[in-house]
């Protein structure tokens, strides 16, 4: 009578290794590593190897997936900026009127960028590298947030009134949000709110106070 053998057990990985990924996930892994550096310690400070070495990888697998520091930080702000200019959009449909625009822009904004620090400095810090094309992806964001501000506001000013005003308020809401990051305040869904709904309140009611020139 033949013996059945007992099935061989099932292979797993050494203790210690880390899990093979595939080319996509390794490229999500590798910008959400970069993202994070780029955002701590600013563009000039942060060296391809150190991405490398956050992401337990190699330099040379690293440049498979990105020629350059200057590449892989203009995908990361493209991305950046999308998220914000998606998030910002959805707001700006689901308002019911100008009040709506000014809470629901600013409740996404803060939404998107507090709870997401590492995207505010890559796309406002102050360490941002000199670069045309980064400033065209920024200007980008920032032209679509000052269309959706003056979209707001009251319609018997002037366009140049407007877009000054729409200026005013964005450089409001990027200021409070410096502060509350660089406070290290909390970032838990009724933080968030609170601090849209005190930005929103004060925009809100200067601009019911406008009167023409």
């Amino acid at each position: 009578m033949n013996k059945i053998s007992a099935p061989a057990p099932a292979r797993t990985a050494a203790p210690g290794r880390p899990r093979r990924l595939g080319a996509s996930q390794r490229r999500e892994q590798l910008v959400a590593t970069a993202r994070r550096l780029f955002g701590e310690r600013g563009y000039r400070a942060t060296t391809m190897e150190d991405i490398a070495n956050a992401a337990g990888v190699t330099k040379p697998l690293l440049y498979q997936h990105f020629t350059s520091k200057r590449a892989l930080y203009l995908e990361l702000v493209h991305q950046v900026s999308g998220e914000l200019l998606r998030a910002l959009t959805s707001a700006h449909r689901r308002a019911g009127g100008p009040r709506g625009m000014v809470e629901n822009g600013f409740g996404a904004y803060f939404e998107l960028i507090v709870t997401h620090e590492d995207s505010f400095r890559l796309l406002f810090g102050r360490q941002a590298p000199d670069d045309p094309e980064l400033f065209v992806a920024v200007r980008q964001v920032e032209t679509a947030v000052l269309n959706m501000v003056e979209a707001s506001m009251p319609t018997y000013i002037s366009p140049e009134h407007r877009r000054l005003l729409a200026y005013a308020m964005v450089g409001m809401a990027e200021g409070g949000t410096r502060f509350w990051v660089e406070q290290s305040r909390a970032t838990s869904p009724a933080d968030v709110h609170q601090l849209a709904e005190r930005v929103s309140n004060v925009a809100w009611f200067g601009l019911r106070g406008v009167r023409p020139d």
